[in-house]
């Protein structure tokens, strides 16, 4: 966590990053390595075998092909905070990689950098949901891929509601979760 921050603040000050810039990199490499790297396992049917739950490792990743359904579908979930606007940047960048990602963004916050984010999702068709699916097994049956984009890793203090429910729903789910930066549970 401390190597992660000082990497970002190295980004911010030496190399003069904005946050905007940063944001667009790391929704990009997420999409990438969902789509690109390794070829994904199978589970008798049941999509791609789940691995261990932080992204950006050669042995997990999800092509479309790799998908049971018809429509290789993604649930992104994203947080109030920088790496909800990953999440953001990712599900743009997977719907031109041929994926069909719906999101699930509660807690939208009032700058026009996530405004501008959301914005783009939506001129892209691609849908947000009103409510989070209550139940692992609907996750389950709609998608075969999530996006943990809740909390990254600067995160700190208590898991306030809705974000307590959703990642007590996204324990049960048996479909794989693809973090950014860390699994936010």
């Amino acid at each position: 966590q401390e190597e992660a921050q000082a990497i970002d603040q190295e980004l911010f000050t030496h190399y003069q990053f904005s946050v905007d810039q940063l944001m667009e990199l790391a929704g990009l490499s997420c999409a990438t390595a969902i789509a690109k790297v390794g070829t994904g396992g199978g589970r008798g049917g049941q999509g791609p075998a789940r691995p261990p739950a932080s992204l950006c490792a050669p042995h997990q990743a999800y092509p479309p092909s790799s998908f049971t359904t018809s429509q290789p579908t993604v649930l992104v979930v994203c947080g109030p905070g920088n790496n909800g606007g990953d999440g953001l940047v990712c599900a743009r960048h997977l719907k031109m990689f041929g994926y069909e990602p719906t999101v699930y963004y509660p807690k939208r916050p009032n700058k026009p950098l996530f405004e501008g984010l959301t914005t783009q999702c939506q001129k892209m068709d691609i849908p947000f949901l009103p409510e989070f699916p209550a139940e692992a097994a609907l996750i389950d049956e709609l998608y075969g891929l999530v996006v943990d984009a809740i909390f990254g890793f600067s995160f700190k203090g208590a898991v306030r509601e809705p974000f307590g429910s959703i990642l007590s729903t996204l324990e049960r789910v048996t479909v794989p979760i693809a973090s950014i930066d860390i699994p936010s549970g």
